[in-house]
């Protein structure tokens, strides 16, 4: 028999329900297999792509998503592609039927359509990665880990990232910062145990959910250790990578003592302020998080009381970006600002039911070049970094 409660101070313990799980660093991989579901599959383990599909003869999606978790990732998305449409067409129509948690998008066997290195043959790779680069563009949610072509000739890459985001009259003009290149060509056991060439997109998306687990979207994903690879189809130059990486390809290097890693974390964007992966993404990942934990605010009154109550909650979301060290300045104040108020949503704007609110963020940017000076004096030397 429960004893009836007495007067008094009464403790009784409440254990809140658990946040919303906000997750990034989620790729989807679309290509060929040889069995299993053309409907997006959601997979937390390898095992569970084995039990799915099979390994497409001269395909990559089996190695892909397995260098995806031997580097770290925790969940993605598989999609096994029509291949009785066009190339195009079916890459197109997985992108459509993707979830909405995916926020990275990797399509390995594209390239496996090109005997390469026939430069005539081209454009129908680069076709393909441009309907990823535009999928991720109109969203604008989402980045495209593009693989460059398997090749020794640099030269050829280079064509390559300048095809990407050329103007022409099918696409129009598109926006580089919503993909990146990755060079050269990994050379790994295939899922057979058998040593071949593997595309990198993989490998490197693993590093993506590795470094967004650890640190965040904020945090560059270069100069990570590819895990599960042995050597590299080319072995780049100083002056090769330079090069390379002054045109926006992210090279991949095997440095002594270090192992093979990702050394290079730009977009192919034209414009310098959406050159660096982490501050594209960052932005990406503020629009998501709007979108997702503020639709309750739509329907509400259109007032003072709704405007103070959206900027309240930017604001402490920022904040937290901006404790984690995802935005750069001194204070908060000089990282992000939040505006929504009389002179962002006039009569005009209140009476047509919009609420307009004016968010500024400064991301990061990462220290690509460190220079260490040595200076000589007379009365010793003197080390300084800059």
């Amino acid at each position: 028999m429960t004893q009836p409660p007495i007067p008094g101070v009464l403790r009784q313990d409440v254990f809140p329900p658990q946040a919303p799980v906000f997750l990034t660093g989620v790729p989807a991989f679309l290509g060929r297999a040889a069995t299993g579901p053309r409907t997006p599959q959601r997979l937390t383990l390898w095992p569970q792509f084995e039990a799915a599909y099979g390994t497409a003869p001269g395909g990559f999606l089996a190695d892909a998503v397995r260098g995806f978790f031997d580097n770290g990732g925790l969940l993605c998305h598989v999609v096994r592609l029509d291949e009785s449409k066009q190339p195009a067409a079916a890459l197109q129509a997985a992108l459509d039927g993707l979830a909405d948690e995916v926020d990275l998008v990797c399509a390995p066997d594209i390239v496996t359509t090109v005997p390469w290195p026939t430069d005539a043959l081209l454009d129908p790779v680069v076709c393909q990665q441009r309907v990823l680069l535009r999928h991720c563009w109109e969203r604008g949610d989402r980045f495209a880990l593009l693989d460059g072509i398997p090749t020794t000739d640099t030269t050829k890459v280079m064509q390559q990232r300048a095809e990407l985001t050329r103007t022409d009259d099918s696409f129009g003009t598109l926006d580089g910062s919503f993909g990146a290149l990755y060079y050269p060509w990994l050379r790994a056991p295939g899922v057979d145990g058998v040593l071949r060439l593997l595309p990198p997109s993989g490998h490197v998306a693993g590093g993506y959910a590795a470094g967004d687990q650890r640190v965040g979207v904020q945090k560059a994903p270069a100069n990570t250790e590819v895990e599960g690879v042995v050597d590299l189809q080319a072995r780049l130059t100083p002056a090769e990578v330079g090069t390379l990486y002054e045109q926006g390809v992210n090279c991949l290097r095997a440095l002594p003592g270090r192992g093979i890693r990702v050394w290079g974390a730009r977009t192919l964007a034209e414009d310098p302020a959406w050159r660096d992966v982490n501050a594209r993404r960052l932005v990406a990942t503020i629009g998501r998080w709007i979108e997702r934990f503020m639709t309750g605010l739509v329907h509400e009154p259109n007032d003072v009381r709704l405007w103070v109550r959206i900027m309240r909650e930017l604001t402490a979301y920022l904040d937290g970006l901006f404790r984690r060290g995802a935005l750069k300045g001194r204070t908060p104040a000089e990282a992000f600002f939040v505006k929504c108020d009389h002179e962002t949503n006039p009569p005009a704007v209140v009476e047509s039911g919009t609420v307009v609110t004016h968010v500024g963020v400064a991301p990061t940017a990462p220290a690509e070049f460190i220079t260490v000076r040595v200076i000589h004096g007379a009365s010793g030397v003197t080390v300084g970094a800059a």
